[in-house]
């Protein structure tokens, strides 16, 4: 299990790496000013769809990224910053 702190740097490092630096940075004010229940959010996420029909579209996403990138590290896609 990683600490708070790790997971503080991972999730900065992934939004970072995913929007830039300004969009990181938008993201963080947006959550910050609206209300969010991520709990509640997860609940509703997938809501009417079967686990088959999650990982055939979290597959076809991973697909994607890995034709737009070219190649994979280590079995993880990676999104290139534009």
């Amino acid at each position: 299990m990683i600490t708070d702190t790790e997971v503080k740097i991972k999730g900065i490092k992934a939004l970072t790496e995913s929007l830039g630096s300004v969009g990181a940075e938008r993201f963080i004010a947006l959550i910050q000013r609206e209300p969010f229940d991520y709990t509640k959010w997860q609940r509703t996420l997938w809501e009417g769809q079967s686990v088959e029909e999650v990982s055939r579209n979290a597959m076809r996403i991973y697909e994607t990224v890995v034709e737009q990138d070219g190649a994979v590290d280590q079995g993880k896609a990676g999104l290139k910053e534009k």
